[in-house]
């Protein structure tokens, strides 16, 4: 056992840190809690000792192939992986030929992995199909591409979609320190220096892969000079990072000036209707390592507080941005993100929104809880209609136009106005429909 040790760590030392910081258990498995915690689905199936097939959905550098690998370590069964990309039907075949030997012979199951799943054909999927229906192999694919477009249906109806997020950066910075403290399988007997801004760096620059943080950070170790005042230590500051990823790195801090600097661009740009302005900002966020969502979110808030209803799709559009994002991820969901930023920075604007509920909530402020009038109360007892609530109510759609003029404040704030229409946009087709209903209300008075 020494001997096959030593050779298996000097065999490790011939591999890149990416392989051998692989996680060998569950245990150092690091990220998709959603999946693995208690009571989640993943644990749930383990605990049982049955594993169902699964299509494992993710960004790169989430643990696909990983996971794949220790859950059929878990679940006892052999591993067997195979890259869509280099495999064909034949391949398929004497894959699925071997595993019915090892069931047969054995009474072992064989979990046959298949990266990049969805660059199987239709004619290599349905060669699968009839072994996963049998049962002759546990299909666990792994693809960073939506299943549903690109899994046949047969196939997809016979293994659990497993959705895989990003990485955190919590979870990042996790991977960082376990490469640089492990002395056997990581950086650890390096004369290595890094501080907590610099791990933060790597960890908000790999964009939630640990691939790519792992790559960045064997890399930097790597360009790294000793510094003769260290004792021959290797210091590695943000400008050795920048070297590692053949980038510079943004100056962005999302808990100082410069992050609410840039945000604030960004927003002031959008207002401002300058849609170049509010893209580059908006670039220099992503690009600096910014949560998208976050980006997102602001604009779905911009969409109501200075759009409005100067162009009530605007809230529409930012919305929906949120919802391609999600569905499709980076990269590709920056088209819709800066679709919904052009969108924003060239739409009318009015902030009414804000300006009408504030002066609702200085009036409910200043009078409290006023009465509802009897006339528009729901009146659903004999009790209620006794009491004369909805009585002599004047349903606008018995009235030509659907409109007919009735009190619905109460008494004390009678003919109160909070909305007061811009001109901007669609708003302004507002206020003229408001000031004829208002004219004929007066011509009617007189």
């Amino acid at each position: 056992m020494d001997l096959f040790a030593r050779t298996a760590a000097k065999d490790r030392r011939g591999q890149p840190l990416t392989e051998r910081m692989r996680p060998t258990s569950l245990a150092e498995f690091i990220g998709q809690e959603q999946l693995l915690g208690p009571g989640k689905l993943l644990r749930r199936a383990l605990e049982a000792k049955e594993l169902p097939s699964l299509i494992l959905w993710g960004p790169p550098g989430t643990g696909k192939t990983t996971l794949g690998r220790l859950l059929a370590g878990e679940a006892g069964a052999r591993f067997v992986p195979m890259s869509a990309v280099m495999a064909g039907v034949k391949d398929l075949r004497e894959a699925v030929a071997e595993a019915a030997t090892h069931r047969d012979q054995r009474n072992e199951r064989t979990v046959l992995f298949i990266d990049e799943i969805h660059r199987f054909n239709k004619a290599q999927q349905d060669a699968l199909l009839p072994h996963v229906e049998a049962g002759t192999v546990v299909l666990v694919g792994a693809t960073t591409e939506n299943p549903s477009f690109e899994v046949n249906a047969a196939l997809l109806s016979r293994a659990k979609v497993v959705v895989l997020r990003a990485l955190s950066e919590a979870d990042l910075r996790a991977v960082i320190d376990r490469a640089l403290g492990d002395k056997e399988r990581g950086l650890g007997n390096q004369p290595l220096d890094v501080t907590d801004d610099v791990r933060d760096l790597i960890a908000r620059e790999a964009r939630g892969d640990a691939r790519r943080a792992l790559v960045t950070l064997e890399a930097a170790a790597a360009v790294a000079a000793p510094d003769a005042a260290a004792g021959g230590r290797k210091l590695l500051t943000p400008a050795v990072i920048e070297e590692a990823l053949q980038k510079r790195t943004l100056l962005y801090d999302r808990a100082g000036d410069e992050h609410y600097g840039v945000v604030s661009a960004f927003i002031k740009s959008m207002r401002g209707s300058d849609p170049d302005a509010a893209v580059y900002w908006m670039a220099r966020m992503i690009e600096a390592g910014e949560d998208p969502l976050f980006v997102l979110r602001r604009m779905v808030i911009f969409a109501a507080e200075d759009v409005g209803v100067a162009d009530p799709r605007a809230l529409s559009v930012a919305t929906a941005a949120v919802d391609a994002f999600r569905f499709i991820g980076l990269p590709e969901g920056l088209i819709p993100m800066t679709e919904a930023a052009i969108y924003l920075a060239t739409a009318p604007k009015t902030n009414t929104a804000i300006t009408t509920y504030a002066a609702a909530k200085a009036d409910v402020d200043a009078h409290g809880a006023l009465p509802v009038p009897n006339h528009i109360r729901n009146a659903p007892t004999p009790l209620a209609k006794q009491l004369g609530w909805g009585a002599n109510y004047q349903y606008p759609h018995d009235f030509a136009g659907h409109y007919v003029r009735e009190e619905y404040l109460p008494e004390p704030i009678r003919g109160h106005k909070y909305y007061k229409p811009s001109d901007s946009g669609h708003e302004a087709e507002i206020a003229d429909r408001l000031a004829k209903l208002r004219a004929e209300d007066a011509a009617k008075k007189r």
